[in-house]
């Protein structure tokens, strides 16, 4: 829901043909000191804004003359900035003083990442990959700056296409005929992402640093972890499949698909209780419709009589209880329990009291219900009007 303020955010247009309401998700950097970034060579900026069309939000990616949109996830952060923002991760690979000693190399638990993690990593971007090479088409910004981290582990990549229309060529007759090639470099790029989070440094991926971060690697974790950072980073005659993975994968898919298995188990519990919440928001929504109307058709004293009068008695009775010394009576538990008793329509009798406490009305639920659902019916029908 963040906004910008108009005014005091002149640099940013209003609207961007069918999206208004742009909000920066990266700082925005002052005219004169636009830079282009390492990635695709062009200054960039990046907003949230929301679609006229479907009035859902979306990623826009300018690209100083040309507009990109994409999917949007809320809270979404970079893998560059959750794990490759601290300066100090890259002691271990800058070059020494003289007269100082060689650093220790980190350990597991000791500043580098746990192994579980890294093949959760793998298995999601190897998948990424799979799908677009099935495709016959190719990544190009397998980059930690662009995948997107949702929730604990969830990865998504961003920017894809942005290469193939930067670099498109009308003067190449088949374009097809480059996807091998733009292929082979994703695995490379791949294997430098694999690396850079076992090193828990982006240092660790440059030509001079490579030897040292390997002896990393095999210090620290599986020789199979070890195995397809090689076979990612070392350029063969034949061409390689991002297929040819699985094998060093093995078993750890298993452990993906059982963690995800049971992420989906809790967020359907926690989506069965959202539903619950859904209904009992309809029903307050419904009796605020009916509750102190100030007049339906000409009459000023039609919430205050009838089913009417029932409905707001039962209003009461959720929400203005009060103690035997006159202090509010705050349960949250008596409101929700009230609402599914009511939704249900149950036998159970209810007293009502009226304010001035000199009537009281014994109902059931379901006598409640019924004044409720015809009360609701004809707010309605009133609202649609005559056929």
């Amino acid at each position: 829901m963040a906004q910008l303020d108009q005014s005091e955010n002149t640099g940013v247009p209003s609207e961007v043909d069918s999206y208004h309401s742009l909000f920066p998700l990266e700082p925005v950097p002052p005219p004169n000191r636009l830079q282009k970034t390492s990635n695709f060579s062009y200054i960039t900026s990046c907003y949230k804004a929301v679609n006229s069309k479907d009035d859902l939000p979306y990623c826009l990616r300018r690209i100083h003359a040309l507009v990109f949109s994409y999917d949007f996830h809320a809270g979404a952060e970079t893998m560059f900035s959750r794990h490759f923002n601290d300066p100090a991760a890259d002691s271990y690979f800058t070059k020494r003083k003289w007269g100082q000693h060689e650093p220790t190399p980190p350990r597991q638990h000791a500043g580098l990442l746990p192994e579980s993690l890294i093949w959760a990593y793998i298995v999601q971007l190897s998948s990424a990959l799979r799908t677009i090479h099935t495709a016959g088409l190719a990544c190009r910004v397998m980059d930690p700056s662009k995948i997107l981290i949702t929730g604990k582990t969830r990865l998504r990549v961003n920017c894809v296409g942005v290469f193939d229309v930067l670099t498109f060529d009308n003067s190449q007759t088949n374009h097809v005929t480059l996807m091998p090639q733009y292929q082979q470099a994703d695995l490379i790029s791949l294997g430098k992402v694999v690396l850079a989070l076992a090193c828990n440094s982006l240092a660790g991926i440059q030509r001079e640093n490579l030897q040292k971060a390997m002896e990393l690697v095999s210090i620290n974790y599986s020789s199979d972890l070890k195995n397809l950072i090689l076979y990612l980073l070392t350029e063969q005659s034949r061409l390689r499949s991002v297929n040819d993975i699985m094998p060093m994968i093995g078993a750890r898919f298993y452990t993906q698909l059982d963690a995800s298995q049971m992420r989906n188990d809790v967020i359907e519990e926690d989506l069965a209780k959202e539903v619950q919440n859904g209904r009992l928001f309809r029903l307050l929504a419904k009796l605020g419709t009916i509750n102190e109307r100030p007049e339906f058709q000409k009459d000023h004293t039609w919430s205050e009589t009838g089913d009417r009068y029932l409905l707001k008695l039962f209003r009461d009775h959720l929400f203005h209880q009060v103690t035997e010394a006159g202090t509010p009576w705050i349960d949250l538990s008596h409101i929700v329990s009230c609402l599914n008793k009511l939704d249900a329509g149950v036998p159970e009798k209810i007293s009502l009291v009226s304010r001035d406490e000199k009537s009281v009305l014994v109902v059931t639920y379901s006598d409640l219900k019924r004044c409720f659902d015809n009360t609701f019916q004809e707010l309605q029908q009133a609202a649609v009007g005559p056929l």
